[in-house]
């Protein structure tokens, strides 16, 4: 959770800065300012982002929808996926009649299968991939993007839109940001609600060139985040020598819980480059492996401990060493 200064330092701005019958400021440019200088900050580039490059939306998930009205609706295009990884670009484009094109992952390291990706960027026209979404490191697998699986994505045409999703920028420290100048059909996004701390709050932002931005910008809901929301997020960006480098210590803990998962003869598990590991068990057969997992997500469940049962395996967030280390134990008994 966030500190308690800052959480007391939010609870003043509220009593004291915030009027609850004014709407909230629709343009967000003190908070883009912000955004744009952290980003050029962790990017080492200078003089590079202006709020113009900039789109900040009530979580990812907003900004995904309204990529999606922006490129495929009314029958416009596709979307391509590869599988598993982040739900939501399949769930908004299905609820909004957009047709959604999986690929597989290689299971050694679950990068795209590029050859099959390749294939149906050729082959479906009807209606044609116009956007292709990529998360770097993924979810729920915790893989980065390789250097072929980028240079894959650097060879599409400018008519694709390429979505690299930087949710876990902070953890894995691998962005494609350096790469927007060259690539006018790529835009990043990321969210505050990971290392900064704030899922309660739903902020979440695009970084992109400003003819993409302006488009993202027209398709959005006026005032689409609270005045609070955009003031904690101002306030994190403040205070992220403070927030920040709890990210050193979760990283540390993933090691620590990784190697110890290593050692259990009955699990798989896989290098993380994010805030989670990815684990499926051995040994099982087609008929019950989903079965296994949703009995060890159950048993976890009902003993206080929630994972993510996605994608064929488990997904772990790590924790506290307190709550990690209740997990571990938990896991190896019901192992």
């Amino acid at each position: 959770d966030l500190p308690a200064e800052i959480k007391s330092k939010l609870a003043w701005v509220y009593q004291q800065e915030i009027e609850a019958n004014r709407y909230p400021d629709g343009s967000h440019e003190e908070l883009k300012g912000a955004i744009a200088q952290y980003v050029e900050e962790s990017a080492n580039l200078t003089d590079y982002l202006t709020t113009a490059n900039i789109s900040v939306g009530n979580g990812s998930d907003e900004l995904i929808r309204s990529l999606l009205i922006a490129t495929c609706l009314g029958g416009e295009g596709s979307i391509l996926v590869a599988t598993p990884t982040f739900s939501m670009y399949g769930i908004l484009a299905k609820t909004l009649g957009i047709p959604v094109v999986t690929v597989s992952r290689q299971e050694e390291d679950f990068s795209l299968n590029l050859e099959v990706a390749q294939q149906a960027i050729d082959t479906i026209n009807k209606p044609p991939i116009r956007v292709v979404f990529v998360v770097h490191p993924n979810s729920p697998t915790a893989n980065a993007l390789t250097s072929k699986e980028l240079e894959w994505l650097r060879s599409l045409p400018e008519n694709i839109l390429v979505v690299v999703d930087e949710a876990y920028f902070e953890f894995s420290q691998t962005s494609v940001v350096g790469e927007l100048a060259q690539r006018s059909n790529w835009i990043v996004l990321r969210t505050f609600s990971k290392a900064f701390r704030l899922a309660a709050h739903r902020v979440g932002y695009a970084i992109a060139n400003p003819d993409l931005i302006r488009v993202l910008e027209k398709v959005r809901l006026p005032y689409n985040l609270p005045s609070f929301s955009q003031i904690a997020a101002q306030v994190a960006l403040q205070q992220r020598q403070l927030l920040l480098p709890l990210v050193t210590e979760t990283i540390e803990e993933r090691k620590r819980v990784w190697s110890v998962l290593k050692e259990n003869s009955k699990l798989r598990v896989w290098q993380s480059q994010a805030n989670f590991l990815y684990l499926r068990p051995k040994n099982t057969t087609t008929d019950n492996h989903e079965n296994i997992l949703a009995e060890i997500t159950s048993k976890l469940k009902a003993q206080g401990t929630l994972i993510r049962h996605t994608g064929g395996g488990l997904r772990i967030t790590i924790g506290t060493p307190e709550e990690n280390n209740r997990t571990l134990q938990r896991l190896e008994k019901i192992i």
